[in-house]
């Protein structure tokens, strides 16, 4: 059974999200933790630092590695803090859910943003990781 999507026709263009795709991408455990972390940050972006802290049976780059697979899909998209405006030792990446991937995931019940807030919050957090949570954003 297809989920719902947005698309009609059955057409896939190669430049629109595919919601099949985006859908087996986020069921590996693994990615779907990562995307549940994603969601549940307090700001929607968190950054690889942060992820790390929230999967810590996991390395950065494999962090790194499954937030490059979930972006080819079009699931979550990359900010980056403009070269000018980055401050030395803090992260300049941070990833949030696409658009099209927030509304493939409400019509099917997917990564509630409240539900995954509240278990978000509910991790104990060093003081490093809050300063991190309140760093600002990219609005890109």
């Amino acid at each position: 059974m297809r989920p719902e999507t947005a698309e009609s026709g059955g057409e896939r263009a190669t430049d629109r999200f595919d919601a099949w795709l985006a859908l087996q991408r986020v069921t590996d455990s693994t990615r779907a933790n990562i995307v549940a972390d994603v969601v549940g940050h307090p700001e929607g972006a968190p950054s690889v630092d942060e992820l790390d802290y929230m999967n810590p049976s996991l390395e950065a780059d494999t962090i790194r590695n499954h937030l490059k697979v979930l972006r080819e899909a079009g699931v979550v998209e990359e900010l980056t803090v403009p070269t000018g405006e980055r401050t030395r030792g803090y992260p300049y990446k941070f990833y949030r859910v696409t658009e099209a991937a927030r509304e493939l995931f409400d019509r099917n019940g997917l990564f509630p943003t409240e539900a995954w807030r509240r278990q978000y919050e509910r991790v104990e957090k060093t003081a490093e990781i809050r300063e991190l949570e309140a760093m600002p954003r990219p609005d890109e």
